[in-house]
Protein backbone atom coordinates (compact mmCIF):
# COMPACT_ATOMS: atom_id res chain seq x y z
CA UNK A 1 0.00 0.00 0.00
CA UNK A 2 1.50 3.94 -0.86
CA UNK A 3 1.88 6.18 1.47
CA UNK A 4 0.99 9.52 0.69
CA UNK A 5 4.20 11.35 1.97
CA UNK A 6 6.52 8.40 -0.48
CA UNK A 7 6.65 10.69 -3.62
CA UNK A 8 10.31 10.59 -4.34
CA UNK A 9 10.10 9.20 -8.61
CA UNK A 10 6.25 9.93 -8.97
CA UNK A 11 5.69 10.36 -12.40
CA UNK A 12 3.43 13.27 -13.25
CA UNK A 13 4.61 15.64 -10.57
CA UNK A 14 6.36 18.09 -12.79
CA UNK A 15 10.50 19.23 -12.70
CA UNK A 16 12.44 20.17 -9.43
CA UNK A 17 12.83 23.69 -9.76
CA UNK A 18 15.23 24.58 -7.38
CA UNK A 19 15.79 28.02 -5.66
CA UNK A 20 17.97 30.63 -6.91
CA UNK A 21 20.92 31.52 -5.06
CA UNK A 22 19.96 34.78 -3.21
CA UNK A 23 16.30 33.54 -2.41
CA UNK A 24 16.01 34.38 1.26
CA UNK A 25 16.35 30.97 3.72
CA UNK A 26 13.12 31.03 4.92
CA UNK A 27 10.05 32.08 2.58
CA UNK A 28 8.11 33.53 5.48
CA UNK A 29 8.88 34.50 8.85
CA UNK A 30 6.58 32.33 10.40
CA UNK A 31 8.69 29.52 8.90
CA UNK A 32 11.67 30.42 10.79
CA UNK A 33 9.76 29.99 13.88
CA UNK A 34 8.23 26.80 13.10
CA UNK A 35 11.93 25.12 12.79
CA UNK A 36 13.14 26.73 16.07
CA UNK A 37 9.85 25.31 18.11
CA UNK A 38 10.21 21.75 16.35
CA UNK A 39 13.40 21.81 17.55
CA UNK A 40 13.24 22.99 20.53
CA UNK A 41 10.28 20.93 21.45
CA UNK A 42 12.63 18.33 20.58
CA UNK A 43 15.34 18.87 23.12
CA UNK A 44 12.69 17.93 25.83
CA UNK A 45 13.72 14.40 25.22
CA UNK A 46 10.01 12.84 24.58
CA UNK A 47 10.71 11.50 21.15
CA UNK A 48 13.59 10.91 18.62
CA UNK A 49 13.88 12.07 15.18
CA UNK A 50 12.62 8.97 13.96
CA UNK A 51 9.07 9.59 15.61
CA UNK A 52 9.05 13.29 14.55
CA UNK A 53 9.65 11.49 10.99
CA UNK A 54 6.58 9.11 11.16
CA UNK A 55 4.34 12.04 13.08
CA UNK A 56 4.24 14.18 9.65
CA UNK A 57 3.94 10.58 7.84
CA UNK A 58 0.77 9.92 9.35
CA UNK A 59 -0.79 13.33 8.58
CA UNK A 60 -4.13 12.86 6.78
CA UNK A 61 -3.45 13.07 3.02
CA UNK A 62 -5.87 15.78 2.91
CA UNK A 63 -3.93 17.71 5.29
CA UNK A 64 -0.32 16.12 3.47
CA UNK A 65 -1.24 17.01 0.22
CA UNK A 66 -2.50 20.58 1.06
CA UNK A 67 -0.15 21.30 3.84
CA UNK A 68 3.56 23.38 3.32
CA UNK A 69 6.45 22.37 4.17
CA UNK A 70 6.40 23.73 7.23
CA UNK A 71 3.17 23.14 7.77
CA UNK A 72 3.53 19.54 8.17
CA UNK A 73 6.14 20.32 10.71
CA UNK A 74 4.21 22.13 12.92
CA UNK A 75 1.07 20.35 12.57
CA UNK A 76 3.05 16.68 13.19
CA UNK A 77 4.92 18.88 15.76
CA UNK A 78 1.25 19.35 18.22
CA UNK A 79 0.41 15.96 17.57
CA UNK A 80 3.97 14.75 18.64
CA UNK A 81 2.94 16.82 22.33
CA UNK A 82 -0.13 15.46 22.63
CA UNK A 83 0.36 11.96 22.16
CA UNK A 84 3.59 12.45 24.28
CA UNK A 85 1.92 13.90 27.09
CA UNK A 86 3.59 17.46 26.63
CA UNK A 87 0.62 18.98 26.00
CA UNK A 88 -2.85 18.58 26.01
CA UNK A 89 -5.34 19.95 23.28
CA UNK A 90 -6.39 22.34 26.12
CA UNK A 91 -2.56 23.63 26.23
CA UNK A 92 -2.73 24.01 22.25
CA UNK A 93 -5.73 26.31 22.59
CA UNK A 94 -4.24 28.33 25.48
CA UNK A 95 -7.21 27.33 27.14
CA UNK A 96 -4.71 25.46 30.11
CA UNK A 97 -4.46 26.96 33.57
CA UNK A 98 -0.57 28.31 33.96
CA UNK A 99 2.03 27.48 36.43
CA UNK A 100 5.87 25.44 35.55
CA UNK A 101 5.40 22.87 33.54
CA UNK A 102 7.15 19.32 34.69
CA UNK A 103 10.03 19.74 31.59
CA UNK A 104 10.90 23.35 32.24
CA UNK A 105 14.38 22.34 33.09
CA UNK A 106 14.76 20.97 29.49
CA UNK A 107 14.16 23.45 27.72
CA UNK A 108 16.62 24.51 25.09
CA UNK A 109 18.18 28.14 25.71
CA UNK A 110 18.99 30.46 23.71
CA UNK A 111 22.73 30.14 23.95
CA UNK A 112 22.66 26.67 24.02
CA UNK A 113 21.57 26.42 20.43
CA UNK A 114 24.41 26.63 18.14
CA UNK A 115 26.14 24.21 20.32
CA UNK A 116 23.42 21.76 19.67
CA UNK A 117 23.12 21.51 16.12
CA UNK A 118 26.77 21.56 15.30
CA UNK A 119 26.41 18.54 17.43
CA UNK A 120 23.69 16.76 15.62
CA UNK A 121 22.06 13.37 17.26
CA UNK A 122 24.44 10.44 16.15
CA UNK A 123 22.72 7.65 15.39
CA UNK A 124 25.61 5.00 15.24
CA UNK A 125 25.80 2.42 17.82
CA UNK A 126 27.43 -0.65 18.55
CA UNK A 127 25.15 -4.05 17.32
CA UNK A 128 26.54 -7.32 17.58
CA UNK A 129 24.61 -7.97 13.89
CA UNK A 130 27.13 -9.10 11.56
CA UNK A 131 27.76 -6.94 8.29
CA UNK A 132 26.64 -9.34 5.29
CA UNK A 133 27.81 -7.28 2.05
CA UNK A 134 31.09 -5.94 1.24
CA UNK A 135 31.74 -2.62 -1.41
CA UNK A 136 30.91 -3.77 -5.04
CA UNK A 137 28.66 -6.98 -4.12
CA UNK A 138 25.41 -6.78 -5.82
CA UNK A 139 21.98 -6.47 -3.87
CA UNK A 140 18.48 -6.20 -4.22
CA UNK A 141 15.85 -4.22 -2.26
CA UNK A 142 13.09 -6.07 -0.39
CA UNK A 143 9.85 -5.79 -2.05
CA UNK A 144 7.22 -4.28 -1.28
CA UNK A 145 9.30 -1.40 0.67
CA UNK A 146 7.22 -1.78 3.74
CA UNK A 147 8.16 -1.83 7.84
CA UNK A 148 8.46 -6.00 8.70
CA UNK A 149 8.00 -4.92 13.15
CA UNK A 150 4.94 -2.77 12.93
CA UNK A 151 2.00 -3.02 9.78
CA UNK A 152 2.24 0.26 7.87
CA UNK A 153 4.60 1.70 10.10
CA UNK A 154 7.65 3.49 9.57
CA UNK A 155 10.47 2.98 7.00
CA UNK A 156 13.46 4.52 4.88
CA UNK A 157 13.02 2.21 1.85
CA UNK A 158 11.35 4.25 -0.62
CA UNK A 159 8.45 2.63 -2.70
CA UNK A 160 10.71 3.27 -5.93
CA UNK A 161 13.27 0.90 -4.91
CA UNK A 162 11.47 -1.66 -3.83
CA UNK A 163 13.20 -4.72 -5.38
CA UNK A 164 15.62 -3.46 -7.06
CA UNK A 165 19.04 -4.09 -8.16
CA UNK A 166 22.20 -2.43 -6.81
CA UNK A 167 25.17 -2.47 -5.41
CA UNK A 168 27.31 -1.80 -2.08
CA UNK A 169 29.07 1.26 -2.81
CA UNK A 170 30.39 2.03 0.97
CA UNK A 171 29.40 0.27 4.59
CA UNK A 172 28.67 3.08 6.93
CA UNK A 173 29.11 0.83 10.09
CA UNK A 174 26.32 0.09 12.18
CA UNK A 175 23.30 2.30 12.81
CA UNK A 176 19.85 3.11 14.79
CA UNK A 177 16.99 0.91 12.96
CA UNK A 178 13.68 3.09 11.74
CA UNK A 179 11.75 0.95 11.25
CA UNK A 180 12.07 -0.39 14.79
CA UNK A 181 12.78 3.50 16.85
CA UNK A 182 10.07 5.36 15.08
CA UNK A 183 7.93 2.76 17.16
CA UNK A 184 9.72 3.01 20.30
CA UNK A 185 10.94 -0.58 19.73
CA UNK A 186 14.19 -0.02 20.86
CA UNK A 187 17.12 1.19 18.46
CA UNK A 188 18.19 -2.58 16.94
CA UNK A 189 21.18 -1.22 15.50
CA UNK A 190 22.18 -3.14 12.48
CA UNK A 191 24.57 -2.42 9.63
CA UNK A 192 24.03 0.36 6.74
CA UNK A 193 25.31 0.94 3.46
CA UNK A 194 25.43 3.19 0.40
CA UNK A 195 23.77 1.73 -1.96
CA UNK A 196 24.15 3.08 -5.70
CA UNK A 197 21.07 1.99 -8.31
CA UNK A 198 21.05 2.47 -12.43
CA UNK A 199 18.33 4.92 -13.34
CA UNK A 200 17.12 2.24 -15.84
CA UNK A 201 16.32 0.26 -12.68
CA UNK A 202 14.10 2.40 -10.98
CA UNK A 203 12.10 3.84 -13.46
CA UNK A 204 10.73 2.44 -17.05
CA UNK A 205 11.73 5.35 -19.41
CA UNK A 206 14.39 7.22 -17.45
CA UNK A 207 16.19 10.31 -19.18
CA UNK A 208 19.68 9.33 -18.38
CA UNK A 209 19.25 5.48 -17.90
CA UNK A 210 22.93 5.43 -17.06
CA UNK A 211 22.47 7.73 -14.30
CA UNK A 212 22.85 6.35 -10.60
CA UNK A 213 21.12 6.96 -8.07
CA UNK A 214 22.87 6.75 -4.03
CA UNK A 215 20.36 5.46 -1.24
CA UNK A 216 21.16 4.55 2.48
CA UNK A 217 19.76 1.49 3.59
CA UNK A 218 19.82 -0.68 6.01
CA UNK A 219 20.87 -4.31 5.88
CA UNK A 220 17.47 -5.75 6.49
CA UNK A 221 15.87 -3.86 3.16
CA UNK A 222 18.66 -5.94 1.25
CA UNK A 223 18.88 -9.42 0.11
CA UNK A 224 22.13 -11.06 -1.87
CA UNK A 225 21.54 -10.27 -5.69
Amino acid sequence: MTRVHDMGGRFGDGPVNPESEDAPVFAEDWHARALAVTLAAGSLGQWNIDISRHARERLSPKDYTRFSYYEKWISALADLLVESGVLTEEDLRGEADGGEHALANRVLKAEAVAGVLASGGPADRPSNVPVEFEIGQEVVTARPAANRLVDGGHTRLPIYAAGARGRILMVHGTHVLPDSSAHRLGEAPEPLYAVAFPASELWANPEHPQDEVVLDLWQSYLEPA
